[in-house]
């Protein structure tokens, strides 16, 4: 086969291990639903209080081990197992990430980024919390899986899993204006078969929208006016227009009145959310808030993971995952899906950072030409932003090679 190595030598000065930690409050988004729908969130307490997040475990054989262990449980412990839904490109491994303060899962603009289930850890005193999630389709057909050969437990796991959901997170990416005014159908169904597991809205990317109140119009489809059990009446607060000739509308609530059961087809938002929830994922904004409300809603029950437990996943597939997002990122078409990765190397170096050698077999030439890029700028670039975001993630240093090959 024709082998083309593309190498990051080590170490560069741009790749600095770094402990990332959610932004602080910021300006940019209008905190709409505390004083709109009285949320409780004023009594989740001083934010901050979470201890920064420790790193993921490098080595396969310690992670397996802390993955077979028993859990380092408190006395008296409490777990909630959250189930993760949205449509392609809502943001769940974004979120997802920010709810562990580490980036561990990829994060790509473009489907099928993660092609198996993928489950964050989250412990806090005596309280953790275990998030599930999978894209959209994998809740429909398996079309997808042979086109995009993803994991055929995909689309047995996400049904099989809200089984056993204390709490299902809807996330809807408000910024696009196609999919925004209505949740899926599958959305839908999902929600519709396990009517018995609260499910909670969350309005993601909020600060894209620069008419705030559109988000309240949102609220009432994406609800179907109904929050909590109580209906919701929209009407307008004249003192909130001194910027916008567009009146900011506000939410009181009103004593819910029986409803005609609707067909899901006819269906654009769904009536049983006991909360709502405006962030920005991508930059932490109110996550925090999230956080705590979750981490209040835990019951009392036996951990399912070790305290030093960040994923179930191995340290290679984050590997694989994060250097696949890259290529999902600079490369064309169909391009990346067709790329078959493979580790030739993972071990310590002498001064303690971690060698990592990957093969990039792709079918033609053509794609190799892609993959590696004018002068090498492209394979360059993967290699170097894959490395840094592995450095964050295993907070150590980091010797990553490339290697683009044809198939024989």
């Amino acid at each position: 086969p024709t082998a083309h190595p593309w190498v990051l030598g080590s170490p560069l000065p741009s790749l600095r291990c770094w402990d990332p930690h959610c932004p602080p409050w910021g300006n940019g988004i209008t905190a709409a639903l505390p004083w709109v729908l009285g949320s409780p969130l004023s009594s989740l307490g001083a934010r901050g209080s979470l201890s920064a997040p420790q790193p993921v475990s490098r080595a396969a054989e310690e992670q397996e081990r802390l993955l077979r262990h028993r859990p380092d449980q408190p006395r008296s412990p409490k777990v909630l197992k959250v189930a993760i839904i949205g449509a392609p490109n809502a943001g769940k491994s974004t979120l997802s990430n920010q709810l562990l303060g580490r980036k561990v899962f990829a994060v790509s603009k473009k489907v099928h980024t993660t092609r198996c289930q993928a489950q964050g850890i989250v412990t806090s005193e005596d309280t953790q919390l275990v998030s599930s999630w999978w894209p959209e389709r994998s809740l429909t057909a398996a079309v997808f899986s042979f086109r995009h050969k993803l994991n055929e437990s995909m689309l047995k796991d996400p049904w099989e899993s809200m089984k056993h959901a204390d709490i299902v997170l809807v996330l809807v990416d408000v910024s696009d204006h196609w999919t925004r005014n209505c949740l899926s159908q599958e959305v839908l169904k999902c929600l519709s078969q396990f009517p018995q597991i609260p499910s909670v809205l969350v309005l993601n990317k909020v600060d894209l929208v620069k008419k705030k109140f559109i988000l309240l119009d949102l609220v009432a489809e994406l609800t179907e006016g109904i929050v909590n059990g109580q209906k919701l009446k929209m009407r307008y607060n004249p003192e909130h227009n001194s910027r916008s000739s567009s009146k900011t509308p506000k939410i009181s609530q009103q004593d819910p009145k029986p409803c005609e059961h609707k067909h899901l087809k006819n269906m654009k938002g769904w009536p049983g959310f006991q909360e709502i929830f405006m962030l920005a994922a991508l930059h932490g904004e109110e996550v925090d808030t999230l956080k705590q409300y979750l981490l209040m809603q835990a019951k009392p029950g036996p951990w399912e993971f070790h305290s030093g437990v960040l994923t179930n996943q191995s340290p290679q597939e984050i590997c694989d995952n994060i250097i696949r997002e890259k290529m999902l990122e600079y490369l064309p078409l169909e391009v990346p899906y067709g790329v078959h990765q493979v580790t030739e190397m993972w071990e310590e170096g002498p001064s303690g950072e971690l060698l990592i050698m990957q093969n990039l077999v792709v079918p033609r030439k053509s794609h190799m030409m892609m993959l590696i890029g004018r002068k090498g700028k492209i394979i360059s670039r993967i290699a170097q932003e894959a490395g840094q975001d592995l450095m964050n993630a295993f907070l150590c240093d980091i010797r990553l090679k490339l290697r683009v090959e044809v198939k024989s």
